[in-house]
């Protein structure tokens, strides 16, 4: 997954200082999105190497992710990682769940960009038996119209769903 950002003066700059960013949302389904942290990493190793090969065409030529020797240990360090980064308003890494947590169905990353003509990269996923399900039906329409809803952004841009991946390659870093 991307790198964290190095300057917190960086992340202060894309959010308000005072924003609180979401804890828990229920989708329509029953679902629910709620920060990942380290102890969802059982669940989240079954999800991302369940789905490995089809994450690495989504992502792996921008991030490197998900490798394919992935340990419990790198996974538990890097979902460490991301939660530390929510808390510093960094980025954000949400995880959907069922109503049990006894499965973890997709993450949703929200982060700053160092690309011209946004001001956050938004990109999601799902686990490779939900694919053209309901639940991904369901969160596909709910993200933007949340992100549009409940969070500070004024120009987001929705990688994989505005503009490919290639696409997002191609354009220039805007000096971060």
């Amino acid at each position: 997954m991307p790198e964290p950002i190095e300057s917190t003066t960086q992340s202060a700059q894309w959010l308000p200082d005072d924003w609180q960013h979401p804890r828990h949302v229920v989708l329509s389904t029953g679902h629910h999105l709620r920060p990942i942290r380290a102890d969802d990493t059982d669940l989240d190793m079954e999800a991302v190497m369940g789905s490995r090969e089809r994450l690495w065409s989504i992502y792996g030529e921008a991030w490197g992710w998900p490798p394919a020797t992935l340990t419990p240990e790198q996974d538990r360090h890097d979902l460490q990682r991301h939660a530390d980064e929510m808390e510093t308003h960094e980025s954000f890494n949400y995880a959907l769940f069922d109503a049990a947590e006894t499965e973890l169905i997709r993450c949703l990353y929200v982060g700053p960009t160092d690309k011209a003509g946004a001001d956050a990269d938004i990109s999601w996923w799902v686990r490779n038996e939900y694919v053209g399900s309901s639940v991904e039906h369901a969160l596909d329409a709910f993200v933007p119209s949340w992100i549009a809803h409940d969070w500070p952004l004024k120009s987001p841009r929705y990688i994989g769903r505005d503009l490919s991946w290639a696409e997002w390659l191609e354009i220039p870093s805007d000096g971060y």
